[in-house]
Order: structure tokens, then sequence, then C-alpha cells
């Protein structure tokens, strides 16, 4: 009988007993088999629709009506409510309520989990069963492999001599034995707890036992939180010796959980780390603490921060805490905040969350819609250094740092244009109050000098700018594009300076030959006018197209406000680089404390190429010249932003940059700043790389003239490699370095080899970071593996470039 839709009629009794074999048949995979299923029998059957239909197909079908049975042979196909049971035969007894499936059983649950099996013997009330040669393939490729299994109350499912691993049979050799697997006398599963329990087991790594397990329990993969041991952790770095820690994972309520961990390390002893965590609707928060007393504070270099003074630094500890909540679709609500007893101490033991260099405490508010943004926040700016105390050419950063309360963007473009054109509206404004002044030492202006800049004033200040921009480009018949730009930015400053920070500006402008004037408030203003030119010329070649684009700007503005003496303090505007990049900025400095002031025109041409085979090109070229009024960029400051930039002197240096692409991975760019009269290389940077089928390559070289006036008087030369290799489909080996070609110092190197696959991974590196100036080497060995399902073991170095 083939492809038989059972209803009502004469075949109502047949139907009511396929019915229920067919739907017994298709619930065992739920009860038999997998975790993956984790569901209670009775659950799934009321969630089959009434009005459900079944499809039974066979060769052959067989209704006794004197021993009450009935059986499909031959080719069987059962399709009921989504699920599916195959089998070469299917028998059904009403006496004993059992149902009999057998010869090559493959049942396809609607989940998409599989279970095959040579015979299922059931009762039809899904609370019992036996099943022999099992084989489970969950919906998230995890696999089971029993030689028997048998389910008792509808509660405990247990596989004799049962296998379980997340890797997926090698599709050539089925037999062969996966990467990791787990083979064990008895495996139990329990749906009521979500657990599986593993009894007598062998832990094999490609085919070889490498670890007995007399008992052990993990949580069912349907569970995504469980309280239980997670995997170890090992480590190793020179001043800490060999580390190792257990994390235990405590899931306390659907929202809400608690993670302890222990790490013990050979040279300083127990390490405490807990972290909570909270989860709401808006979002959520965790918080983290840890602690050591450290056993030998010697093991550090003397007189760090790490040691501390007379090896007295034994108790050390942080506490940190992030969270992120949505206010509604457009608002956000945030903090990461990191409290420790020494500057140092999180990045020194690689707490989770808290290890960069610059860390950036903050509370947080910003909102987005269309085009509008809105970031609020207050900052506190922490250097996590190890630096010589007895060295004062190495005084730490971190506690010259400011307060930020707070700091404040607004944004806004209207969607209507204004005469044609698109107005944009900008806010900023910030406060900042700092406990100590930030001042550099022993650069070359008057060496008997102790201060020569000024990068941040001790006290209070505070400023608040408001920019409008607007521009409309018009486009000629020949091409040609013009932009005209009308700008106004205008703000307001106070500064409560502290009497030290008044005796060092005084003392650096005297020894400058320039005035301060510093003030306790004051207000700026600058109005621009502006005219871009562009002349995108597009000419075809065999083969290949190609733009030119020749391009000019000319921007009309009084000059800065308060130029020529040290009056302005300079907080966000320090990190000024001209190239190729901000030719074409109307305002390049990087900030909101210094403003362009004269006028000013760059001019230079842009260029692309596109070719037939795959190859890209594009180059940049220009020079900026100062027409008129005070050059911004030649006036001192508190820091000297503007020296040794290349736009101090009325021809500025020349910029540029090239650069390709290739089809076969291979690219290249090339950029520089070069003197205007000689064309002396200024700044340079150099790039190149590959990444074509296994092989990936990289190499940077980059090189900045001294600039003594800024505070470096040595020129810097540094060049990074780095590579990568894949081998052997899943392995692959990698390696990278940094060297100080001025310094003559490898800065740091690295190497490390993984293996990676669908169900495993490992990654074993070493590195070494040295001093630029005593080249004082710290070594870091990490390694780590993961077992899908299972979890990691091991750790990691984040400072190879993989």
């Amino acid at each position: 009988m083939r492809g038989a839709v059972l209803q009502n009629g004469r075949f109502s009794r047949l139907s009511l007993l396929c019915g229920v074999s067919g739907l017994a048949c298709l619930l065992a995979g739920g009860l038999a088999a997998t975790p993956a299923l984790a569901q209670d029998m009775q659950d799934l059957a009321q969630r089959v629709p009434s009005d459900a239909q079944m499809l039974l197909e066979s060769d052959t079908l067989v209704y006794d009506n004197d021993s009450q049975t009935v059986t499909a042979v031959g080719g069987v196909q059962i399709d009921y409510a989504g699920n599916r049971l195959v089998a070469e035969r299917v028998e059904y007894d009403r006496n004993t309520q059992r149902l009999v499936a057998s010869g090559k059983v493959e049942i396809i649950h609607s989940d998409g989990t599989k279970v095959s099996s040579e015979h299922i013997d059931i009762t039809d009330d899904f609370a019992d069963g036996f099943v022999n040669a099992l084989r489970v393939e969950t919906v998230d490729k995890t696999y089971f492999a029993a030689e028997s299994a048998e389910r008792m109350g509808g509660v405990l499912t247990t596989f004799h001599n049962g296998v379980y691993t997340a890797c997926e049979p090698c599709e050539d050799k089925p037999d062969k034995p996966a990467i990791w697997r787990v083979k064990s006398q008895k495996i139990i599963w329990n749906s009521q707890k979500k657990t599986i329990r593993f009894q007598n087991s062998n832990f094999e790594f490609f085919g070889l036992p490498i670890a007995y397990l007399p008992v052990f329990e993990i949580a069912d993969p349907t569970v995504k939180r469980k309280s239980g041991f997670l995997f170890p952790s090992i480590s190793y770095k020179s001043d800490l010796g060999v580390g190792a820690g257990i994390p235990y994972y405590f899931a306390l309520s659907p929202t809400y959980d608690l993670t302890v961990k222990g790490n013990y390390y050979s040279k300083q002893g127990f390490l405490g780390e807990a972290e909570w965590r909270q989860r709401f609707n808006s979002g959520q928060y965790s918080v983290k603490v840890a602690g050591i007393r450290q056993q030998d504070p010697g093991a550090f270099k003397a007189d760090t921060e790490n040691r501390g003074p007379n090896d007295d630094n034994k108790f050390r500890g942080m506490m940190g805490t992030k969270g992120q909540f949505a206010i509604n679709s457009r608002w956000d609500f945030g903090w990461d905040v990191l409290l420790q007893t020494d500057k140092n101490f999180s990045r020194t033991y690689s707490i989770d969350g808290f290890s960069d260099y610059a860390h950036r405490s903050e509370v947080y508010l910003t909102g987005l819609n269309d085009r509008n943004y809105f970031d609020l926040r207050g900052m506190k700016f922490q250097i996590q250094e190890d630096i010589l105390k007895s060295d004062p050419r190495q005084r730490g950063r971190d506690e010259k740092q400011p307060w930020v309360l707070p700091s404040f963007d607004y944004a806004y473009i209207p969607d209507t244009p204004l005469a044609g054109g698109q107005l944009s509206l900008n806010v900023n404004a910030r406060t900042i109050s700092r406990d100590r002044i930030d001042q550099a030492f022993n650069t070359p202006y008057v060496p008997t000098s102790g201060v020569q800049r000024v990068r941040g004033v001790e006290g209070d200040s505070g400023r608040l700018t408001a920019e409008a921009e607007w521009k409309r480009s018009f486009v000629t018949d020949g091409g040609m594009v013009f932009t005209p730009l009308l700008a106004f930015q205008a703000d307001g400053n106070y500064l409560n300076a502290s009497s030290d920070s008044l005796v060092a500006i005084n003392d650096m402008a005297s020894n400058r030959g320039t005035t301060a004037d510093m003030r306790s408030s004051f207000f700026r203003s600058m109005a621009t006018l502006g005219l871009e030119w562009r002349w995108p010329i597009l000419f075809s070649a065999t083969g290949s197209s190609h733009v030119l684009e020749p391009m000019a700007q000319l921007f009309l503005r009084p000059n800065e406000d308060y130029v020529g003496g040290l009056s302005v303090p300079n907080e966000d505007a320090q990190s000024f680089v001209f190239d190729a990049s901000t030719l074409f900025e109307r305002d390049k400095f990087s900030g909101y404390d210094r403003i362009e002031g004269g006028s000013r025109a760059n001019v230079g041409f842009r260029y692309v190429a596109s070719f037939n085979n795959g190859w890209t090109t594009n180059a940049l070229f220009g020079q900026s010249y100062h027409l008129g009024g005070e050059n911004s960029f030649a006036a001192p400051d508190l820091v000297n932003v503007g020296a040794n930039s290349g736009l101090e002197s009325d021809r500025s240096d020349y910029v540029g940059l090239v650069g390709f692409s290739s089809p076969s991975g291979v690219s290249a760019s090339l950029s520089g700043r070069f003197d205007e009269q000689t064309f002396e290389v200024r700044r340079s940077e150099a790039k190149l790389g590959y990444s074509g089928g296994p092989v990936s390559l990289s190499a940077r070289y980059a090189f900045i003239q001294s600039q003594p006036d800024y505070g470096f008087t040595e020129d810097r030369h540094e060049v990074s490699l780095g590579a990568s290799t894949q081998f052997a489909e899943n392995w692959r080996v990698f390696g990278s370095g940094t060297y100080d070609l001025e310094k003559n110092v490898l800065v740091k190197n690295g190497v490390g080899f993984g293996y990676a696959d669908e169900c495993f991974t490992y990654l074993m590196t070493y590195s070494q970071t040295r001093n630029r100036d005593d080249k004082d080497v710290s070594q870091t060995i990490g390694f780590n593996i993961t077992f899908r399902t299972l979890g990691d073991f091991g750790s990691s170095s984040g400072n190879i470039v993989q």
C-alpha cells in the first residue's frame, strides 16, 4: 500500500492504530536518544495539532485482528506533524501496548534532530523504552552513540557503552574515531535536572585515551546556564611564574549569576576573583573584584609600580563594574569604572575586561536618531604603567590624567536643505579637573630649564563650543564642481590654574622669548568663507579606466584669537599630524581647543584607476599655502603643537600617498611628507601585504624625523613584520615582530601555532617584550584548548598578530 492518507471511513480502526504507532515512533527520538531533546514527552504530544494527518507509505500493510497487531513492511515511511520515521519494518501490538521499529530505523524530528538505530522497542505512553545500536545527531551537531539505551519513568535515559562528541564523522571514513570523544560505560541523562552524568569514562584524543574520568557531570546542551566547575586555565609570565586557575559558575537564577575563580601563581601565590552579572529586559551590568597578597614582590623589577618601594607591595586588588541599559530605542545609558590599589594591578594579572594599558573609566548617556547625535559622559583616564619611580624622565602619566566632568557632544544635520545646501551643527563642551601639572622635561630649548611644555594645566578649566557649517555644490556643463562654504565657530572658556602651573607657564614663556597671558575667562570666535574646486576627469584605455581629479580649496579667515602668546590651554588638540589624509581639512587641528586662523589654500590632485584584470590603484598629492594673517601652526602654545608639523611655514611640506591592490591578494601603500624645498623625507610609512590561499604576510616601515620643538629629539624608525600560514587543512603557524631601528632593540616578538576545526581548537603562543631604553625583557607563554560544548582550557596571548 503506497501513499495512503488515512482519515475516516472503513479504515478508522487501522488509522487509529497506525496513528498511535506513527506518533510513538516519531516521539521515540525525543524520549530515547538525546539531551538536545530534553523535553517531557507528554509536552511534546500536546503540541501536535489535533487535526494533524498522518501519511503512511510502505510496500505492505498487514492487519492481524486475532493477534491485535498492525505491521508495515518494506520501505516504511511515516510523516506526522513535521516528524518523519523511516524503517524496514514497523509493528504495533495493542495487547502489550508496545511498538517495535526495526531495520535501519531513522527518525528525523521536526527540529532537525536525527536518531538512528537498528531496533526501537517502546511503550505507547512514551515513559519507558529500550533502544539497540543507537546513534543520535542533534540540531547543534553533537553526536551520541550507544550499544543500547533505555528510558525509565519518563525521566531518566540511560545509554550503555555510549560515546559522546561534538565532532562530525568523516564522510570518507565514518568509522574513523573523532578528534575527541568521551567513551563511557554508562551515560545517564536526567530530563528533570537537565544533566548528563558520565560513569567510568575515558577521554580520547585522536583515538588515543589520554584521561580516565571515574565520574563527571555536564549540563544538558539545551541548558545554557547551570552551576558547576568551568574548564581550568593555565598561563606563564616571567614575573608571576606558572599560573593555574579553576572557575566555578553559580547559575543563581535565569537573570543573574556569579563566577568565582581561584588562581595560583608559583611566584606570587593565590589570586581570588569573583564576578557578578545580572540581566534585565533593558540591559545588563556586571561587578568584578580580585585580590592577591603577593608572596614575592622582589620578582618584579626594582623600584617599579609592581614591586613598590622596599618590596612592600604585598596586598593588591581591584573592583570594576560595567553596565549598559537601553532607556528606549534611541537612548542608552552605561558605565565602565575601575578602582584598584595601584595603577598597574589589573594589567599585571590580566584581569579580563580591565587589562588595557589605557583604561577609560566613564559614565555615559548617548542618543541617536536619524541625523541627530547626542553624547554626554564623565571620564577618568587611567594609565596602567610599570615605570621606574626613581627616574625623573619616566615620571608616570597616570597621576597627571584629568577628570573630565563632563564631556558633551551634539551633532545635527537638518533634513531640509538651506538655500539649496546642507547645514550641519555641532556643539562640544568639556570641563577638566587635574590634580597635578602635566609637564615635559629636558627638551632642548634651554637645557638647564626643567619645564619646556605644559601638556596639562593643574587646576580646573572648561570650554563650550558651537559650530555651524553650510555648503552647497554646483556642477558646470564641463564637469567642474564648485562648493562654496560658510562656517562659524564660537566658544567661551574659563580657567582656574594653580600657582605652580602659572609659574611653569611663565618660565616656559621666558625661555621661548614670548609672553604668557593665562586668563580666568575669555571668548573666541572664528568665521570662515571657503570655496572648493574639483574637476574629475574620466578617461579610458584598453582594459582600464582612470579618474584624475585636480582639486583646490581657498579659506578666508581672520587671525586666531589669543595667538602669539601662551594663553590658551590645549587639552584636546595635541595629536596633530599633517599628512595626505588631512590636506583638504577645513581646520586641521585635531580638537576644539585650537582654531586654525589666517587665510589658506590647499592644492593637489587625486587619482583612481581600475583595470580589467582586477588591479586597482589610487594616489593623492598636494601642498598647503598660508596666504595671509597669523599662521596658527607657527604660533606657540603650551605643547607647541604646530612645531615641526610641516605647516609652520608659508609653504607647507608636500604630502602624498600612493597605493595599489591586486586580485592575487597583494596590496601596498606608501605615504609621506617631504620638505618643500629639498624634498627630504620628514615622515613616511610603507605597507606591504599579501593574503592568498593559506598564506598571509604583512610588513610595515615607519619613519618620523626628529621633532625637537615638539619633544622628540631623535629620529624614529620602526619596522614590523607579520606572517601566518595554514597547512594540512586545519593547522596554521604565525609570528610577528617589531624592531626599533633607532634604538637597535627588538621591541616585541612572538610566534605561535594553532589547530582549528568544527569541534576543536588549539592555540600555543610565545612572546617577548623589551623596554626601549634598558632592553629589559618580559616573556609570556600562552595556550588555549577549546572542546566545543565542553569548554576552554588554558589561556592565550593577545599581543601576537594571528
